[in-house]
């Protein structure tokens, strides 16, 4: 089985940075993809970027591009997210989740997640 341990997330300003990073363990063989969701107070959870396991290649949402990179670091099997320019509207908690597949993007599409981190940004 994949483990998936999240960390980072805290209380930040509207503007400031944040870099949260998910360590991978356990049997990754199967992994392809590694990708960033994120739930909002009373709302569903989206995805935000996703991440080839193999290549390095990147997907982001339309409403992170450009502020947020998602990164790997394959020697430490750790996963990054890094957060710039944040908005009060990036307040959520964020799950770090794995996949079989080749970046998707749905939730459904993920097979393993972690157990969440709290992203706080006040305006």
């Amino acid at each position: 089985q994949v483990q998936l341990v999240e960390s980072g997330g805290a209380l930040v300003q509207a503007g400031g940075s944040l870099r949260l990073s998910c360590a991978v363990s356990g049997r990754t063989f199967n992994v392809l993809a590694m990708g960033w969701f994120r739930q909002g107070s009373g709302k569903e959870r989206e995805f935000v970027a996703a991440v080839s396991w193999r290549d390095s290649s990147t997907l982001c949402a339309d409403s992170v591009k450009g502020r947020f990179a998602i990164s790997t670091d394959n020697a430490k099997n750790t996963v990054y997210l890094q957060m710039n320019t944040l908005k009060a509207e990036d307040t959520a908690v964020y799950y770090c989740a794995a996949s079989f597949r080749v970046l998707p993007t749905t939730r459904g599409e993920y097979n393993v997640w972690g157990q969440g981190t709290q992203v706080t940004v006040s305006s």
